[in-house]
């Protein structure tokens, strides 16, 4: 029995005056090269549990391609996309379903709007995956196959004693990144993450199975870049320990998202560099406190705003550095916002800056609001969910002033000249930490 597992990949944005700015900035051009060049973790890992006597395949597929389709066949298929391009998605599935292959549709996106989904596929599986996978291939030959599958609670799955991902599936030459997840899910409930809708929760991976799949991705790739599909990873500071010390056993490079709070760590902070941390990336997503209040259950991010710049440094002078990512449309955010996000990243030293527009991805609290106070521009719009394109009404500036103000930051932030300057005060900060570090005389 042939399985084909497809993907879903690449960068799409609607907005053509940003695409073609776009284009045009290599720092943008860069963070798009790395964004597109990852494969999916989540249909690796179904790869894994799939039962030995199938013939599993693994294809990215940034858009419809009919030829190249029609030239693998498949008994079954597994298709999973991100929400911008849920289009694309659909159109894979009502292709293989018009040749008569079975689809299974999984993902986010078809987590948080299983009935549209179920509308292209013959099974919807909602929520992780690992578990029901084995299930429907099971009722799949059996003949009784389910309109939706789903899982318990969310403790029903655990991270440790599953099979590694199928890196083996993968061309190395295709990729300039390999993901492993060694948490999933975050503690925070913030207005706009779709991934707190879904899991609910947070949960760790056990430090021996992320040493069995570092070692396996160590197979298939040399001195490969690992980057952790993680939401959060630091937040419990005794496990991340152990985590960072495996991740410099394996002697990989990589990279990771956290909050701010990985800066109140000092053993932690000196032992990222040593281990092949690289960066890490931080939401901080306004320059202001103001705006920070209300976006998350309990003000967490809002109550450390006043650390922003000291955690950047505390990191950044360790030599790793920080990526630091901005929401521009909070509801407290007036057009004077954009001139805040270019002072502020200036000013901070920030080595990488990631900016984007509020999005309220279908399912989460922040598109319920937005929807009950009649502020989304059209009912459906999932493929402007690009974190780029508008699709509701700003509180406080235009539609017009949200997008010009994107593309002024973008213009800013992201040209050549602005990209090496900070890279230069990088690596100043980062040498003048080990010119001290060499000066210190010891205690005797």
């Amino acid at each position: 029995m042939r399985v084909g597992l497809i993907a879903v990949s690449g960068v799409r944005v609607v907005n053509e005056r940003l695409v073609r700015l776009g284009v045009t900035l290599p720092g943008f051009v860069e963070r798009a090269r790395v964004i597109a060049s990852m494969p999916s973790l989540g249909l690796l890992t179904l790869a894994a549990v799939t039962p030995p006597e199938y013939d599993v395949s693994y294809v990215e597929c940034p858009e419809l391609d009919a030829d190249a389709l029609a030239s693998r066949d498949f008994d079954i298929v597994a298709v999973s996309s991100f929400t911008a391009k849920a289009d694309v998605m659909y159109a894979i599935a009502d292709f293989y379903r018009a040749r008569g292959t079975t689809v299974v549709l999984g993902g986010l996106h078809c987590t948080l709007l299983p009935d549209e989904a179920a509308t292209h596929a013959d099974a919807v599986v909602v929520g992780e995956g690992e578990l029901l996978w084995p299930r429907v291939l099971d009722d799949w030959r059996a003949g009784r196959l389910q309109r939706v599958y789903r899982n318990g609670s969310f403790q029903d799955v655990a991270l440790g004693d599953r099979p590694v991902p199928r890196y083996d599936l993968l061309d190395p030459a295709a990729y300039n990144r390999f993901p492993i997840q060694t948490s999933r899910g975050c503690p925070l409930d913030c207005e706009f993450c779709a991934a707190s809708k879904i899991f609910g929760g947070y949960k760790r991976k056990p430090i021996e199975q992320v040493a069995r799949e570092l070692a396996a991705i160590a197979t298939v790739a040399k001195h490969p870049f690992v980057e952790l599909a993680d939401d959060n990873t630091f937040v419990e500071k005794r496990w991340s320990r152990q985590l960072v010390a495996t991740l410099a056993a394996a002697q990989v490079h990589w990279f990771t998202e956290t909050d701010v709070s990985v800066a109140e760590g000092p053993s932690l902070l000196d032992a990222l560099a040593d281990s092949g941390c690289r960066q890490v990336l931080i939401g901080f997503e306004s320059p202001d406190r103001e705006s920070l209040a209300g976006i998350e259950a309990h003000d967490w991010k809002a109550r450390q705003h006043g650390r922003y710049l000291r955690a950047i440094d505390e990191v950044q002078r360790r030599g790793v550095s920080v990526n630091g990512c901005f929401i521009l449309g909070l509801d407290q955010h007036t057009p004077d916002v954009f001139s805040a996000v270019e002072r502020f990243v200036k000013a901070s030293g920030l080595m990488e800056v990631q900016v984007t527009v509020l999005t309220p991805f279908p399912g989460t609290a922040l598109y319920r609001r937005l929807r009950a106070e009649g502020r989304l521009l059209r009912e459906q719009y999932w493929d402007r969910c690009t974190l780029f394109d508008v699709n509701y009404r700003p509180k406080r500036m235009s539609v017009e002033d949200l997008e010009q103000g994107l593309e002024y930051l973008m213009g800013a932030l992201y040209t050549a000249q602005e990209v090496e300057r900070r890279r230069r005060l990088y690596l100043d900060a980062v040498l003048d930490k080990r010119r001290n570090r060499s000066c210190t005389v010891p205690a005797t």
